[in-house]
């Protein structure tokens, strides 16, 4: 059994660096999920209390905090962080993907 260790560095966007579907979108709903957990913890409150609070089930509160984040559409993340009187600005910025080597066509 051999000790040595790879490191790999990574782009510093672990969705792409995984090669998981839909990286950017899932990048955005943790960044969003992270804002929530954020909030909570500033303001000391329980799952049960932001529920009073917001109106959202404590439940929801839960996965977010588990970052179980396949039932939250980008829009819910960000109507819960107004509920919980954070602002959310939002900036694009739209770049060509790069085209992966194998697929350039050499005849053309």
């Amino acid at each position: 059994m051999s000790d040595d260790i790879e490191l790999v560095r990574g782009s510093g966007h672990l969705f792409r660096d995984l090669d998981l579907p839909n990286p950017d979108l899932e990048q955005l709903r943790a960044l969003l999920a992270a804002e929530i957990i954020k909030a909570l913890d500033d303001r000391a409150l329980t799952t049960r209390k932001a529920e009073e609070l917001t109106g959202i089930a404590a439940a929801d509160f839960s996965r977010i905090r588990r970052v179980k984040l396949d039932r939250f559409t980008v829009d819910r993340l960000m109507i819960i962080l107004g509920r919980l009187n954070r602002r959310v600005d939002v900036s694009v910025s739209v770049h060509p993907r790069p085209v992966p080597p194998a697929s350039i066509n050499a005849h053309a």
